[in-house]
């Protein structure tokens, strides 16, 4: 980029009290906030998706309390929650059987009453009308590609990727330099492994003293089912089968409006085995006697897949550094033993929205906002994370010692336990060998029920502009073959829920790594499950990538 900017440029920059990378659940509560609070602040959001939403993946069930604080009046202005959970099934799956937990064994986590089964994108769209009818400026389809700093380096802003460049890294004939934008205060919200956040975290050493982040997958379809079946409002989690004991990992199946049907599976990405395919697993789950009944006579719509972040508050970065912020997912604010992160997301956006209101009040600019950590410390948001640090620490120890360890923290000590476990292993880093397994024989799919990934990509509506540079790179090009294909069995051609990679063979027999990133969802799993960590996920041209409805 720096090359194009010193061939072609200056680029044009605009100025704002705060710019907002990224157009989720957080990035608007945060824009929407500002301008409640002061409606002279100028405010800009970029969105790399083609339009908001459009990268927008989640379960989701909804914890009404954020947005209750943010909107009241949410109801009467149209908001997309429309079917409140009417009940609530756990399941532990054998292969041919699934055990229902009688409700007075629940812990309160698992609880839904008040809560909505919603499409989060849907949601956020109808978050990006209330912010824009507030006079925020919204820029869909411009990616935050690179962080701009000033002399004392602090954070200045960010450069939106330039348009029309080439595979080769030339400018082809459409070719647009990128666009700065200056802010007083920048806040990262592009979700869980923002590319710049992970960046921001290296550079100001936000991770110190703190235990790994930690991640899953979560694949997801959408599927309009038979009315006969169709029960709004029903939330059904599965544990157990197809995934063995050790590996972490369940779904959810939730019935929202329309005969509609969201069904998804997480696999928590500290697994060892190489073999595994979350991908693969996610479609044997389907085959389950419990679950496909649901699915006879249904048609699948639309699929995607994201990671997502799990490690909790023993794992959220420092939230704050010169001249910005991290919010939502980006920080890793995800409650993962709710299984719900939208409110936590748009409850830290409100919290840093608070503190760059006071700071621009002030005259402060480019400083560290201080006052965000220390309100988290002190919310609500802080609290149910607190009583939730250590579902996941325990759910490591294998699904049955896990589980009852679990129950204990959440029903006997309610999350108060006077002790907080701790993990110290990246995922990345779990993987072993793979001598040290069989290869894992999956179902080839029926075409009904299950699907291979390249027609799953294909109603993810994902496109990326042909001739544009690969945005999934590598440190080095030998590591894939020499060390990953050797060692583990080529991890990243099953990890990989889109089919981008593939080992194929030379004219002269020898193994390559191919990547296929017309057919990246953004999903990140690469960047964070590669046991090297040398493929690095980059921001493609802006627009580029799915385009989920109603996800």
């Amino acid at each position: 980029m720096s090359n194009l900017v010193e061939q072609y440029g200056p680029r044009e920059a605009m100025e704002y009290d705060v710019v907002i990378v990224g157009g989720g659940p957080a990035g608007l509560a945060a824009a929407i906030k500002i301008k409640q609070l002061n409606a002279d602040t100028s405010v800009v959001v970029l969105e790399k998706g083609g339009e908001l939403g459009a990268h927008i993946l989640s379960g989701a069930v909804m914890d009404p309390k954020a947005i209750t604080e943010l909107i009241p009046n949410w109801k009467e202005l149209g908001a997309p929650l429309n079917t409140e959970v009417t009940e609530d099934r756990v399941l532990f799956l054998t292969e041919s059987k699934a055990y229902k937990t009688p409700n007075f064994m629940l812990p309160k986590c698992f609880e839904n009453h008040g809560n909505y089964v919603i499409s989060l994108g849907n949601v956020v769209r109808w978050l990006g009308q209330q912010a824009e009818a507030l006079g925020v400026e919204i820029f869909p389809g411009f990616t935050g590609a690179e962080i701009l700093y000033n002399d004392d380096g602090s954070v200045k802003g960010v450069a939106t990727g330039n348009m029309g460049v080439k595979r080769d890294g030339e400018p082809g004939p459409d070719f647009q330099l990128g666009m700065e934008l200056h802010g007083k205060y920048t806040l990262f919200a592009e979700g869980a492994r923002g590319h710049l956040g992970k960046q921001l975290m290296a550079k100001y050493d936000l991770n110190k003293g703190k235990d790994p982040q930690s991640y899953g997958i979560g694949i997801k379809e959408l599927w309009e089912i038979d009315p006969s079946k169709h029960k709004p409002g029903l939330v059904i989690h599965t544990t157990g089968w197809p995934l063995d004991s050790k590996t972490y990992g369940g779904s959810f199946l939730y019935h929202m409006e329309n005969n509609q049907v969201m069904v998804g599976y997480v696999v928590g990405l500290d697994y060892e085995n190489p073999y595994l395919s979350p991908y693969e697993e996610f479609q044997r789950y389907k085959t389950h006697p419990e679950i496909r009944t649901f699915f006879e006579g249904a048609k699948r719509i639309s699929y995607g897949a994201r990671a997502i972040t799990a490690g909790g508050l023993q794992s959220l970065p420092k939230l704050v550094f010169p001249g910005g912020a991290l919010i939502g997912c980006d920080a890793g604010f995800l409650n993962m033993s709710r299984i719900k992160g939208s409110h936590a997301a748009i409850k830290s956006g409100m919290l840093a929205a608070e503190a760059v209101v006071a700071a621009l009040g002030a005259g402060r600019a480019a400083d560290e906002l201080a006052a965000y950590p220390t309100a988290f410390e002190q919310s609500w948001l802080h609290e149910e994370l607190h009583v939730a640090r250590n579902v996941k620490p325990w759910l490591k120890k294998g699904l049955y010692l896990g589980s009852l360890m679990t129950g204990i923290d959440q029903i006997v000590f309610r999350g108060k336990a006077p002790w907080t476990l701790h993990h110290s292993t990246p995922d990345h880093a779990a993987l072993r060998p793979a001598a040290e397994f069989a290869p894992i024989t999956y179902p080839k799919p029926d075409g009904k029920l299950t699907f291979d990934r390249l027609s799953s990509v294909f109603i993810s509506n994902t496109n990326h502009a042909e001739d544009q540079p690969i945005h999934l790179t590598l440190k080095d090009n030998s590591v894939p073959v020499n060390v990953n294909l050797a060692k583990y069995a080529g991890p990243e051609s099953r990890y990989c829920p889109a089919g981008v990679y593939e080992f194929v063979k030379t004219d002269e027999g020898q193994d390559r790594l191919q990547i296929n990133a017309q057919n990246c969802v953004h999903c990140k799993t690469c960047d964070i499950k590669d046991p090297t960590q040398n493929i690095v996920w980059v921001t493609p041209e802006g627009g580029g990538g799915p385009n989920y409805p109603n996800m």
